[in-house]
């Protein structure tokens, strides 16, 4: 059984990053690669953002004895399999994954245009991702 509890603690937090990165949703490109400290705040709370995504995916996957995934990208496609995200949303969630795994792992290999694309164009895939929890829980 999922523990709803502990998702929507995490759909909670969720939701506090989102607020926290909105601050620098209008940020330029200029700015943001002029600035480590800035760069390290948005890569940093995207982060986490994706990890938050990630975490809930993976309770869910466990708690219902889905099948193991293969990859952090996989277990959005297990969601995706089992009807609790959108097949249309697939391709947005697996560049989270991607993304998340260049900022952990390749610091250097980040695009800035990459960033500055997420913050003003895929914010709402986070949205999107908690509405859809939501309304599996219910």
């Amino acid at each position: 059984m999922v523990d709803k509890t502990l998702i929507l603690r995490k759909l909670s937090a969720l939701d506090e990053y989102l607020n926290q990165i909105s601050e620098y949703a209008n940020i330029t490109l200029e700015a943001y690669a002029g600035d480590w400290k800035i760069q390290r705040i948005i890569e940093r709370t995207l982060q986490m953002m994706i990890e938050t995504c990630l975490d809930i995916s993976g309770h869910i996957i466990s708690d219902e004895k889905f099948r193991m995934p293969e990859t952090y990208a996989d277990m959005f496609r297990i969601l995706v399999e089992k009807s609790i995200l959108s097949q249309s949303r697939i391709d947005a969630f697996e560049k989270m994954a991607r993304f998340r795994n260049i900022v952990v792992h390749d610091y250097e290999r980040i695009d800035p245009e990459i960033v500055i694309g997420i913050l003003k164009n895929n914010l709402g895939d986070f949205e999107d991702f908690k509405a859809s929890i939501i309304k599996y829980l219910k």
